[in-house]
C-alpha cells in the first residue's frame, strides 16, 4: 500500500516558526516531524511514499531526498499553487496506484502503529483513525461506534491518518478544496470505517503545543 503524506500546507498557526521552515521539518526530540513519521511508516512495512509540496517545499525535498536513508522510496507531487488537501490528493492520484492508499498528515506527533491500517476497504470508501476529543480541542469531528464512523459529532477527532480509495475522489470540485468534502459524503452514505487510537497523538497547532513536545 502506498502512502500520501500531506506536506504542502503553510502552517500559518505556527507563525513565525513556519515563515522560514515548513512545519513538517520542525524538530521534535531533535528529529524533524516528517522524518519521525517516515521511520514509523518504514517500520510498518509502508515504503512507497508520495509527498505533496508547496510552501517551502524545496526544503523538504532537499532534506529527505529520495528517502533511501530512511528506508522509504519517495516520489514528490509539486504544486504550483496551493491545492489544499483534496486538490493535492487528486493531483497525486496517478502516483498512488489503483488500490487503497494511506493518507497521513506530515505534521502530527503520534505513537500510532501504522501496521494496523487496513490494506483493503471492501465496500467502504475510506477508513479513519480517530482519537477521543482531547481537552485542548474546542470540538470533535466525528462520532463512531463498532468500527464505523456514524456521523459528525464531538466524541472523536480525526488523527490525520486514513486509508482511502480513488473512487472517493471521483468527479472532484475544482481545486483548491479540502478532502473532507468528499469524505463527508462518504460518511453520509455509511461507507467510512474507523479505528480508535488511545495512545499519543498531537496535531501541533500553536507555538505553545509545539513547545510542549520539543
Amino acid at each position: 500500500m502506498k502512502v500520501m503524506l500531506l506536506a504542502a500546507g503553510a502552517g500559518k498557526r505556527l507563525l513565525p516558526l513556519t515563515a522560514t521552515t515548513p512545519k513538517p521539518l520542525l524538530p521534535v526530540g531533535g528529529v524533524p516531524i516528517i522524518e519521525r513519521l517516515l521511520r514509523a511508516l518504514a517500520a510498518a512495512g509502508l515504503h512507497d511514499i508520495v509527498i505533496n509540496l508547496h510552501h517551502l517545499g524545496e526544503q523538504i525535498e532537499r532534506t529527505l531526498r529520495d528517502g533511501a536513508h530512511l528506508g522509504v522510496n519517495i516520489t514528490y507531487s509539486r504544486e504550483r499553487r496551493a491545492l489544499e488537501t483534496g486538490g493535492g490528493i487528486v493531483q497525486a492520484l496517478p502516483l498512488l496506484g489503483t488500490g487503497p492508499f494511506a493518507i497521513v498528515n506530515a505534521d502530527i506527533v503520534t505513537d500510532f502503529n501504522f501496521s494496523s491500517l487496513p490494506r483493503t476497504l471492501g465496500n467502504d470508501l475510506a477508513h479513519l483513525v480517530l482519537t477521543p476529543t482531547p481537552a485542548w480541542r474546542d470540538a470533535g469531528d466525528f462520532n463512531c461506534a463498532n468500527g464505523r464512523v456514524t456521523g459528525r459529532g464531538g466524541a472523536c477527532v480525526y488523527c490525520g491518518i486514513a486509508v482511502a480509495c480513488a473512487e472517493l475522489f471521483a468527479a472532484p470540485p475544482d481545486p483548491p478544496f479540502s478532502w473532507r468534502e468528499p469524505l463527508w459524503r462518504a460518511v453520509n452514505e455509511g461507507r467510512v470505517g474507523a479505528t480508535l487510537h488511545t495512545g499519543q497523538w498531537l496535531d501541533i497547532g500553536t507555538p505553545a503545543q509545539y513547545a510542549s513536545v520539543r
